[in-house]
C-alpha cells in the first residue's frame, strides 16, 4: 500500500509517536485545568519556528526553543492558571504575523505551520518525536503520581515544604516541547486538536484514571491512522482532516454514550 511506500514510512511513523504524546500529555493538561497551554506553547513554537528559518535553523529547533521559553518564563514568573496562556497565543500569533511580512518568508511559510507540513516529515522530524516519546515515558513515570497528588491534595507541597517549582518546570518544558515538536511537524491546529480532543472525550467515559488514559492514547492514535490514510486517499490537506475526524467521532461517541444512559 503506497501509505507505506519509502515516501510516506517516515511522516507516518513521526506524527503517529507525536499523536501519542500529545494524547498522553493531554489528560495531565486536562487533569490541571491547564488545556489552554497547549495553544499558547504551540502558537510560541510556531512564531519561533518562523523566527529560526528566517535565520536559516530547523523549524523544530527553532519551534522548540521559543516553547521551552515560554515554558520558564511561565514557571519562574510563577503565573498561575490560563491567563497567561492567553498572552501566549497572542504574542505567537502577533510575532508570527509580522515575521512573515518582514522576511524573505512570506506568508506561505506562516500558513503552514498552522497547516502543518506532515507529508514533507523527515528524518530529523523522526528524531525529534523517537526522543520526545523517551523523554516523555520517563517523565510521566515520574510526574504523573505528583500531578494527581497535587490535584487531590493541593496544599501537600506547601505543607511539607517541597520545593513544587521544580515539577512544575519539568511538566512546562515537556508540555513546551511537546506542542514544539508537534507544531513543526503536524501543524498548529492538528497538534491542539490531539492534546485537546482525546482526553475531553476520556473524561467523559472513563471509570478510572488509568482507564482515561488508555482511552485518549487509544481514540488519538487511531483517529491519527484513519485520518493519515483518508487524507492520502482523497488527496486533501491532512490537518483539517485529522481535526474534523477527531470532532465527528468524539461527537458520535459521546451521543452515542449519552443515549445509553437514558
Amino acid at each position: 500500500m503506497m501509505t507505506f511506500d519509502t515516501l510516506f514510512a517516515v511522516p507516518f511513523l513521526s506524527g503517529l509517536l507525536i499523536a501519542a504524546v500529545l494524547s498522553a500529555v493531554g489528560v495531565l493538561l486536562r487533569l490541571r485545568d491547564e488545556w489552554l497551554a497547549a495553544l499558547g506553547f504551540a502558537h510560541l513554537a510556531g512564531a519561533s519556528a518562523l523566527i529560526g528559518l528566517a535565520i536559516h535553523l530547523p523549524a523544530v529547533l527553532g519551534a522548540t526553543f521559543g516553547a521551552a521559553l515560554g515554558a520558564l518564563i511561565k514557571t519562574l514568573g510563577r503565573f498561575r492558571g490560563n491567563s497567561v496562556y492567553a498572552l501566549m497565543i497572542l504574542a505567537g500569533w502577533s510575532i508570527s504575523l509580522l515575521v512573515a511580512a518582514n522576511t524573505a518568508l512570506g506568508s506561505a511559510i506562516g500558513h503552514a505551520m498552522v497547516e502543518g507540513q506532515l507529508y514533507f516529515a523527515g528524518v530529523p522530524h523522526l528524531t525529534a518525536a523517537i526522543l520526545l516519546a523517551v523523554a516523555t515515558l520517563a517523565g510521566l513515570y515520574w510526574l504523573m503520581p505528583i500531578i494527581i497528588r497535587d490535584r487531590l491534595f493541593p496544599g501537600h507541597d506547601a505543607a511539607n515544604r517541597l520545593p513544587a517549582w521544580r515539577w512544575h518546570l519539568v511538566f512546562d518544558l515537556l508540555t513546551a516541547t511537546s506542542m514544539a515538536v508537534a507544531t513543526a511537524t503536524l501543524g498548529l491546529m492538528a497538534a491542539f486538536a490531539l492534546v485537546f480532543i482525546p482526553p475531553w472525550l476520556a473524561f467523559r467515559l472513563a471509570k478510572s484514571w488509568k482507564q482515561a488514559l488508555m482511552i485518549s492514547l487509544i481514540f488519538g492514535t487511531a483517529t491519527y491512522i484513519g485520518a493519515f490514510l483518508l487524507a492520502l486517499r482523497l488527496d486533501q490537506p491532512f490537518a483539517p482532516v485529522l481535526a474534523a475526524l477527531l470532532l465527528v467521532i468524539a461527537g458520535g461517541v459521546r451521543g452515542h454514550w449519552k443515549s445509553r444512559e437514558v
